[in-house]
């Protein structure tokens, strides 16, 4: 059973997960309509990614007994000046999640939790690949600096992500 605060904490982390779907989502309708579909598709599946990482969440405080409280979704930012732009502001985004869940690690722990702090290890070993991906396009970015060529061939390579 979890606790009124472990509970509100991961339905808080649900509402999050949610809202950078939302976000991917509306960074791959940018990058559609600045005709980048690489860039579009890497946004979509990583989308995909934040949706499963949400559904676990709400799985887990069902299978835990608990009551999952779906909240609004914030609106997300729907233009962005560059790619560099997008891609700074994922990486940023991810920073913000992997703090979000290291916090709740905390509560978990605080709370004596060991269920939902083994539980939480998944996303901990996940933030460290989502930012890894975000940085390392950020940074291929920032060498091609809007060069167009540059700008194509990694619109291609983006492309490939399943």
């Amino acid at each position: 059973m979890l606790t009124e605060t472990v509970e509100k904490a991961l339905n808080e982390q649900i509402n999050k997960e949610l809202f950078s779907a939302y976000l991917y989502l509306s960074m791959a309708a940018d990058f559609e309509s600045k005709n980048l579909a690489g860039f579009a598709k890497w946004m979509k599946a990583q989308s995909a990614e934040e949706l499963n990482h949400a559904m676990k969440l709400f799985n887990y405080v069902l299978e835990r007994g608990g009551h999952v409280e779906l909240m609004a979704i914030e609106k997300p930012q729907q233009t962005w000046e560059s790619p560099l732009k997008v891609f700074q502001d994922a990486y940023d985004h991810e920073r913000f999640i992997t703090q979000s869940i290291y916090s709740l690690l905390e509560i978990a722990q605080s709370a004596k939790d060991y269920g939902t702090m083994e539980f939480l290890q998944w996303y901990v070993k996940e933030q460290v690949e989502e930012e890894a991906q975000a940085e390392h396009v950020m940074k291929k970015l920032e060498m091609i600096n809007d060069a167009p060529a540059g700008l194509l061939m990694l619109d291609h390579e983006l492309g490939q992500r399943e």
